[in-house]
């Protein structure tokens, strides 16, 4: 019985623990996807602007153009399709790769 209640205060402390982590992680995510990055440029050193660009963490490179500017449109736009659909592209697929033109038996 006292293994039990071991067993059911572990998972409770890491269930808390899980959900703690959750929840700091969609704060960091929101808090990060709401930030606006500046391009970079300008002349000479100046030592506050360093020392902001040192703390402003950089985007990911796929956020970013072929100039270096930040880019405002969907990523990824994904239309919905049947089965059927899907079924046909697979068999189109299937027929048109080598030894796909056999029949099935």
């Amino acid at each position: 019985m006292v293994l039990h209640l071991l067993y059911i205060f572990a998972f409770t402390a890491l269930a808390f623990l899980a959900v703690g982590n959750l929840i700091r992680n969609l704060l960091t995510l929101g808090v990060e996807s709401q930030r606006h990055y500046a391009p970079r440029g300008g002349t000479g050193y100046d030592a506050r602007s360093s020392l902001s660009s040192r703390l402003r963490s950089v985007p990911h490179p796929e956020l970013l153009d072929s100039d270096g500017r930040m880019i405002d449109e969907p990523l990824l736009v994904m239309r919905s399709m049947t089965v059927e659909d899907a079924r046909e592209q697979l068999d189109a697929l299937y027929k048109s790769s080598p030894g796909g033109d056999r029949d099935e038996g």
